[in-house]
């Protein structure tokens, strides 16, 4: 669970990082815009003044306008005055629209503190959201009517005129964002659903091959019983019997570690549990089986209780992996020990056996995955070496620890600690 909400933090951050990056970016190429645009104007604005400086058909035809003096016109003054500001408009446009800028646009052409001569049929007043560049002109259309011409060009919204220059950067980068986040959703989605279908499918298998396992074990018992007080083909038939519970009770066994070797922590049942009940049981269990096959087991439990918060059946299963681990490989005839103890806040549970023991190297693998400890051509003991790093793992879910100390011919100690519950 906190690893879940530890991706989601993580995903919620990144996105968040990778828009704060955008937006960074993005207010980058707003002010690269207001310069470029600066730029642009600043040398459309010089052209538009020279242009207007000399005498040609739209100087004359300004000039006539604003003097009034119209010898060369047969047109009314009024209609002077509309195609003077109709033709100085597209002059603007054009000048402009050569410079890569197609933003709109007001113009007023004006005596400084005084009238307005010409003027686009649209107005922009001046405000914090408009721009304007003002023209003192000079040449000839000052010259001829006597006045300090002004033309003024004003744009309005130029912030959602650069956005519109950027919408090739924008646009793109914001799909992508929004691609990125969908993708992410349904692998997280996708993830969430197959482990929870793994963690039912375990959930399941866990508790069918704990059902499984007690009467297995009841029928080994009595077939072992049956085994020493029947003679003859009667006996063979008990052997078959007890040679078909015993594979049975391995493919038990191994099932319930694979479905457990890769699951987390969500697949443990909590619950506040005293480990000595559970360890009698155990221990009453096995060692009568022990005894039965010769050999023997002795049991210390110490305390009377040992109260820890853990699965009742993965620590069951661990322990019985201990003494069924110790009993496979020790030397005739067996003999094994199940001991628990306190020791400050933690509970020790050892498995001793006087089996063949672990080399060195060996005991730096054994709780790894798969790993066997070598011996050689001989496959006495069957197994996937799956038993230990299961048994290791479940101690980790219950945040405790698994120690081994053998030797090769003496035997070995597995000491299992997990922490005990604080009262």
């Amino acid at each position: 669970m906190v690893k879940k909400y530890l991706y989601i933090s993580l995903f919620i951050i990144s996105i968040i990082g990778l828009s704060v990056v955008q937006y960074q970016y993005f207010r980058i190429g707003l002010n690269l815009a207001g310069l470029q645009f600066d730029k642009n104007m600043t040398e459309a604005m010089a052209e538009m003044k020279e242009e207007l400086s000399d005498r040609n058909e739209l100087t004359y035809l300004v000039a006539t306008s604003i003097s009034g003096e119209k010898e060369n016109f047969k047109l009314s003054m009024d209609s002077i005055r509309d195609a003077s500001e109709y033709f100085l408009n597209d002059f603007i446009k054009s000048s402009l629209a050569e410079h890569g800028i197609k933003a709109d646009y007001s113009y007023e052409l004006y005596v400084r503190d005084s009238d307005v001569f010409l003027q686009s049929s649209e107005q922009f007043d001046i405000s914090d959201e408009v721009l304007s560049y003002p023209m003192a002109l000079k040449g000839y259309l000052v010259e001829t009517v006597n006045k300090n011409l002004i033309l003024e060009v004003r744009f309005k919204n130029v912030n959602r005129y650069f956005l519109s220059q950027l919408n090739g950067l924008t646009i793109p980068s914001l799909i992508f964002i929004l691609i990125i986040i969908s993708i992410l959703i349904w692998v997280f989605r996708a993830f969430y659903l197959q482990k929870n279908l793994i963690t039912s499918t375990n959930e399941f298998i866990n508790n069918l091959t704990h059902e499984l396992k007690t009467p297995v074990f009841s029928m080994g018992v009595a077939t072992k019983i049956l085994e020493g007080k029947i003679d003859g083909e009667g006996k063979d038939v008990v052997g078959l019997m007890r040679s078909q519970l015993d594979k049975m009770k391995n493919q038990i066994d191994k099932v319930l570690e694979l479905a457990i070797i890769e699951g987390k922590k969500e697949v443990l049942e909590i619950e506040r549990l005293d480990l000595c009940p559970l360890l009698i049981r155990i221990g009453s269990d096995f060692g009568s089986l022990v005894k039965l096959e010769g050999g023997k087991f002795h049991m210390d439990l110490g305390d009377s209780s040992y109260l820890i918060k853990g699965d009742k059946y993965h620590i069951d299963n661990a322990i019985n992996s201990l003494l069924e681990n110790a009993k496979k490989y020790s030397k005739d005839p067996v003999d094994i020990r199940l001991r628990a103890s306190k020791e400050k806040n933690q509970v020790r549970i050892q498995v001793s056996d006087k089996g063949i023991g672990i080399s060195k190297e060996s005991q730096k693998k054994i709780f790894d995955k798969y790993f066997r400890v070598p011996n050689g051509d001989r496959h006495d003991v069957k197994g996937y070496g799956l038993g230990l790093h299961y048994v290791k793992r479940i101690v980790n879910l219950h945040k405790g620890r698994i120690d081994v100390l053998s030797e090769e011919g003496i035997g070995s100690t597995f000491t299992m600690t997990l922490p005990l519950c604080k009262t």
